[in-house]
């Protein structure tokens, strides 16, 4: 019951929502691209996906400086076409994968020094 109640709450955020959406339509995602996407702080999405993790949704790997997550390899089927069936119609996750398409033609490393570049000019 522990690991039901742990997904529920997870899955009570609207930006781990998105994620998850994410996630189910690319293999896997860059932390940049993922923060990207929510337009959060790096922080925010860290505790975001440390939430995701924690739960048993999401997997994550570390290559180089980027940290990579996907969908947990054992993430419940059930679930997740409760979840595609369910968001299909919603119209910011229809936003999202536009924004997404956008977000993966970039590689990773421009993303992260257009990020740094835009924080470094908030400050």
């Amino acid at each position: 019951m522990n690991d039901l109640m742990n997904m529920t709450k997870a899955l009570a955020d609207e930006s781990r929502v998105r994620v998850i959406a994410a996630l189910s339509r690319h293999e896997e995602l860059c932390g940049c691209q993922v923060v990207e996407l929510l337009r959060l702080a790096t922080p925010t999405v860290s505790r975001h996906m440390a939430v995701l993790q924690s739960a048993g949704l999401v997997q994550s790997r570390k290559e180089g400086r980027w940290v990579y997550y996907a969908l947990a390899k054992d993430f419940p089927v059930h679930l997740r076409a409760w979840l595609d069936s369910a968001l299909a119609d919603a119209e910011e996750i229809q936003a999202d994968r536009l924004v997404l398409e956008e977000i993966v033609s970039c590689t990773v490393q421009d993303l992260c020094r257009d990020q740094k570049k835009r924080k470094e000019e908030a400050l």
